[in-house]
């Protein structure tokens, strides 16, 4: 039983000029004789992971999903870091197989020390054909780390160690050749309906970090060019007072998801009740967004935007 491995690019292929295949990315790997799956190698496009789509994403997810139905144990795709945890979670809200769909990269190229892809690549793999990862829906792996798509986030622009998951920590770990998963987080339900690559582009969804001082100026008109917002709060989903009536307004014309900027935790719903308050942003129809951050909850709404899906009752599971 072979193992399908999707390659995209980032820096795990970058060396110098030179952009690796993946036969070049496997033929770096030590241990792979040792895999006891072959591996089958689509190349899709050389694209920094900053280029990407949504609808790239769908369009791999599709194939790595077609590839496990003709057989494949599971299935690996290789990026760049930087929307990895965005293209990991929208396809984890559409994957419908109990084989994996594993993301990894790499934060050093090859053509440096110590460059970090080819040990990634490899614990990936391994995830990605263990029966002990089965039903687990799509995961990062990383430094040898097993983490969850939903929560896994990218914590530091350079270090190896960038990825973490703060609200549960990894799942599991490659531990000597072997996969070892210590926690399995509830499977969810994902997003039901089918999106249209071409619907996708064509939505867009605003994402919007409130700061100090802030009079919500950037506000006006956004629901004349935009089919929803994501809301990044202080702390456990607050906002300036003056800006509460702004996001109820705009609430009332699209969905308006709340999150907490803070990177980890979850919003609250019941705890503050002054203006700007979580309590008074919720009754002004704000949507809770739980312990989802902005970026997911912006994949998350978008999705649901082109699949007609019921938007509260789909936030409600993260919260």
């Amino acid at each position: 039983m072979s193992v399908a491995l999707f390659t995209l690019g980032g820096t795990i292929s970058m060396a110098g000029s030179h952009r690796l295949t993946g036969d070049d990315l496997t033929a770096a790997m030590p241990g792979l004789a040792e895999l006891g799956h072959p591996v089958e190698i689509q190349d899709i496009e050389k694209i920094p992971s900053a280029n990407l789509t949504a609808a790239k994403v769908l369009e791999v997810a599709d194939a790595a999903s077609k590839a496990v139905t003709a057989g494949a144990a599971g299935a690996v795709v290789t990026q760049g870091t930087d929307t990895l945890e965005e293209s990991a979670f929208l396809a984890d809200l559409v994957w419908p197989h109990p084989q994996p769909l594993v993301f990894t990269g790499a934060m050093r190229n090859p053509t440096l020390a110590g460059p970090d892809g080819p040990a990634n690549l490899l614990a990936a793999l391994r995830v990605a054909c263990s029966p002990a990862a089965r039903d687990l829906g799509a995961l990062v792996v990383l430094k040898d780390e097993i983490h969850a798509a939903r929560w896994v986030r990218k914590t530091h622009s350079t270090s190896t160690a960038t990825f973490v998951s703060p609200n549960t920590g990894p799942i599991g770990h490659v531990v000597e050749d072997q996969v070892r998963v210590l926690t399995r987080p509830l499977r969810l339900d994902g997003v039901q309906g089918s999106a249209e690559p071409a619907e996708l582009d064509n939505l867009r969804v605003a994402l919007y970090t409130v700061t100090m001082d802030d009079d919500g100026l950037l506000l006006q008109g956004l629901a004349d060019t935009h089919h929803g917002l994501v809301l990044a709060g202080y702390g456990v989903g607050h906002v300036p007072a003056a800006l509460a009536p702004v996001l109820g307004e705009l609430a009332a014309r699209m969905p308006v998801v709340l999150t907490s900027r803070t990177g980890a935790g979850s919003v609250v719903r019941n705890t503050y009740h002054s203006p700007g308050s979580e309590t008074d942003l919720l009754q002004r129809g704000l949507i809770d967004g739980g312990f989802l951050d902005p970026y997911k909850a912006r994949v998350l709404l978008r999705l649901l935007l082109a699949t007609d899906d019921d938007i509260t009752a789909a936030f409600a599971q993260y919260s």
